[in-house]
């Protein structure tokens, strides 16, 4: 979910569960549309000031609602499980506190406060389990989306820490991933690989959810920046990142090579510096010292796209193979490709501004 820090017309934006869909909320209520072709799906007005969450569940009526304050039926502690098809609610969930983001699976709805997570089964609307997190006012949180096994990602108790939860194991792991306070997750479908950025921004690190082993180490920039997304493509060969500093990056990742040739990867990077704890077992932790500062054995982007700075934009990898759908909060709609032999900058293949009439009505 990304939301607006500047004044525009959209509160919240974000893909559902496979991104073949978007879902937007505006000051009147939200809007739905499809990522290929771009087309308006349906729209919902409500008597209020604008929703601060707005979750699809993959590509149905079913959404998960929370208000912004301004009308007394959508308040900022409570999810409303909508469903659009009959126009009404069929479930709620009530907390004490603000809600900071919801995720959601066929077979489970997850709720994040900013200290803690709430995952309830989807058919009672039962309590499953509850985490206790750092803070976490972004309400930082993915998850798995495979029917026979769900893995959830959240802060863990300390600042930089994640938590790695695999249900159907009933296993827990801490990853130490950052120095600094989180800012993004990503997670692939499957829940096998997780990449996570910083505040700073300049590192996106690659783990694997199983053994929380540090797979990668890859650079966005050399300054600070806020990571808005990040995306795996469905093989997981690519990463794609968008920020604040107007670029859209892919990464290619090595995440499917052999264990030999991952650890000739973390040497020769210098990028050994993230640590697991796990309840079941303790890893030894090498921190290794290279020669030259990490930021020239880096690994750079392999395609990039530019977009204006000024925009917010969220990422995902398109049906079609080796190509980008970005949506920015000015309502900017992006489809670009990039070769995956040379990489370097980007083809733009769509252009459009989906709150336009001729799209939006």
């Amino acid at each position: 979910m990304l939301p607006n820090s500047q004044s525009s017309s959209l509160h919240t934006l974000s893909f559902n569960q496979d991104h073949t869909c978007f879902s937007t909320s505006t000051s009147t209520g939200f809007r739905v549309f499809t990522c290929d072709p771009l087309r308006h799906l349906f729209r919902r007005i409500f008597p209020s000031d604008g929703f601060n969450h707005v979750e699809m569940l993959f590509r149905s009526n079913i959404l998960a609602l929370v208000g912004n304050g301004s009308h007394p039926h959508f308040p900022p502690n409570k999810v409303i499980i909508w469903d659009d098809h009959r126009g009404e609610s069929f479930g709620t969930l009530t907390f004490r506190t603000s809600v900071r983001g919801v995720r959601l699976r066929r077979d489970m709805i997850v709720v994040v406060l900013e200290f803690k997570v709430y995952v309830y089964n989807f058919k009672d609307f039962k309590v499953i389990s509850q985490v206790e997190t750092f803070s976490n006012p972004k309400g930082l949180c993915v998850v798995s989306q495979l029917a026979d096994s769900m893995v959830m990602v959240c802060p863990g108790l300390q600042k930089g820490q994640v938590r790695v939860d695999h249900y159907a194991k009933k296993k827990i792991n801490y990853v130490w991933a950052h120095d600094s306070s989180l800012a993004c997750f990503g997670l692939t479908i499957d829940g096998k690989f997780l990449a996570t950025a910083s505040t700073r921004g300049t590192l996106i690190r690659v783990f694997d959810t199983e053994n929380g082993a540090l797979l990668q180490e890859v650079r966005r920039g050399a300054n600070a920046a806020e990571i808005y997304s990040l995306a795996f493509s469905s093989t997981a060969q690519w990463l794609a990142v968008s920020s604040d500093k107007g670029t859209v990056h892919v990464f290619s990742l090595k995440v499917n090579n052999s264990n030999t040739e991952l650890e000739k990867s973390q040497s020769s990077s210098n990028s050994a510096d993230a640590s697991i704890a796990s309840f079941s077992s303790s890893l030894p932790f090498i921190k290794i010292k290279g020669v030259l500062p990490k930021y020239f054995n880096s690994e750079w982007s392999f395609a990039q796209f530019h977009l204006n700075e000024d925009c917010r934009c969220t990422v995902a990898f398109g049906d079609q193979n080796n190509t980008l759908t970005i949506l920015g909060m000015d309502g900017s709609f992006y489809r670009c490709q990039f070769d995956p032999v040379h990489g370097g900058k980007m083809t733009q293949l769509e252009s459009h501004n989906f709150l336009k009439p001729e799209i939006a009505s």
